[in-house]
């Protein structure tokens, strides 16, 4: 340690209220103006610690101050610390951003002699002019990083020019408990359930998306999920949001999603995996018969919609052409006739579906009955009952009439997805 004088430095806070926009998330900024440090340029909502505050209550404080939104202690999340230098004068300072999901009120400006515009803006496209110090920040958040040493030269510009040079250095942190959650997904899943103590990867083998089970100081437990692919993302976080909200404690609950990590945290269920289970005759009959009931209600949670109409019959004849000579004596009139019944029937309906429902992605509560997880095929598709009816519509020999080379549609194979319908 030396022996000078100890060196102090000013404390302020920044808000980075973020919402869920239509293509993405958004973050509320504002333009200053007037007779302020850097006018004409965007940044956060921002301010001083007053004398006594501490730092949430400073930037609850200036949320309402400034936007006029309310905002309980118990939704600020630290975000991200940022170490800055100015270019005007040499003294740092620190800046501690804090991200707020949740708030009541509809933000405007409120100090008009300090704003003059207030907007909602994407995250992965930031607006210029902007508060270099404030993109410092931001640019650590995006990358899902926790602090940031942001120390300018007396010649660089205030504003953030992309063609200037760079003064922002980024720092990571460690890893949750020894695990290696990458470092973005797991500032993702702190600012949604705060502090993580363990983690624990319990990704199923070459499934694509990665998992892992997180454990909080005060015990609670939660999954987090990175997906494979935007297309998996978007599906299990329309599923959460839109249907399994149906099947209430019987699934999950989306806590966050965040389409730039492609990833969700979700509630823990309490139960144990039907995954490897050995069961009877009697209890798999039943177990099947709740799943049954249980996917119905999926089934019930949006109004059927038509489908589009089937070119099946169109194509068969190519297929037949290409198949008939691997086909053996009355194959071709067997495709033929099944083509004929599914044409026949009514025109079928769309209804939700939970589109991968294996035993691994079912749970038995301690009473035995079944809890759904994992909605990453979900999607809507044909109606059950139409196969069902289609099924019924078939005239033997081929119905139970066990034609070489497949099973009769009559099969008495029990599969969960024939009890659905």
């Amino acid at each position: 340690m030396s022996g000078g004088a100890r060196q102090t430095v000013p404390v302020d806070v920044h808000l980075i209220l973020r919402r869920d926009g239509e293509s993405g998330p958004e973050v509320l900024l504002s333009r200053r103006a007037g007779p302020v440090y850097a006018s004409g340029l965007r940044h956060l909502p921002s301010g001083h610690l007053d004398p006594d505050e501490d730092m949430v209550e400073a930037v609850i404080r200036e949320a309402r101050e400034e936007t006029g939104v309310r905002i309980q202690a118990e939704d600020v999340t630290a975000a991200v610390t940022v170490h800055h230098r100015p270019p005007v004068g040499s003294r740092s300072r620190i800046g501690v951003f804090f991200e707020v999901r949740r708030w009541s009120g509809r933000p405007r400006v409120m100090e008009s002699d300090r704003c003059d515009g207030m907007d909602w803006y994407p995250l992965d496209a930031l607006p210029d002019p902007m508060v270099a110090y404030c993109r410092a920040g931001l640019d650590a958040y995006r990358a899902g990083l926790p602090a940031a040493v942001h120390f300018q030269q007396p010649d660089d510009a205030i504003e953030h020019r992309p063609d200037g040079p760079d003064s922002t250095r980024l720092l990571s942190g460690p890893p949750a408990c020894g695990v290696e959650v990458p470092h973005g997904l797991r500032m993702f899943a702190e600012q949604a359930v705060g502090r993580i103590v363990e983690a624990t990867e319990v990704s199923w083998v070459r499934t694509g998306s990665r998992v892992w089970r997180l454990s909080g100081p005060g015990g609670g437990t939660w999954y987090l999920k990175r997906h494979r692919g935007v297309r998996f993302h978007d599906r299990e976080v329309t599923a959460y949001r839109s249907w399994v909200p149906a099947l209430g404690a019987r699934a999950p609950r989306l806590v966050a999603a965040d389409t730039a990590v492609r990833a969700v945290v979700v509630t823990a269920l309490p139960g144990h995996p039907l995954h490897g289970l050995v069961l009877g005759a009697a209890d798999e009959a039943r177990v099947q018969q709740a799943l049954g009931r249980l996917v119905g209600v999926l089934h019930r949670s949006a109004p059927e919609r038509p489908a589009a109409a089937s070119t099946a019959a169109d194509k068969i004849k190519r297929h037949l052409d290409g198949a008939r000579p691997y086909l053996a004596a009355g194959d071709e009139d067997l495709v033929l006739s099944l083509v004929g019944a599914y044409a026949g029937l009514p025109k079928p309906t769309l209804v939700p579906t939970h589109g991968d429902l294996q035993y691994r992605n079912v749970l038995l509560d301690g009473d035995g009955e079944p809890l759904l997880f994992d909605f990453e095929r979900f999607s809507r598709t044909k109606k059950r009952s139409r196969m069902s009816a289609w099924a019924r519509a078939l005239k033997p020999p081929h119905v139970g009439g066990g034609h070489p080379g497949t099973r009769g549609v009559d099969s008495t194979v029990t599969t969960p997805a024939i009890i659905w319908s």
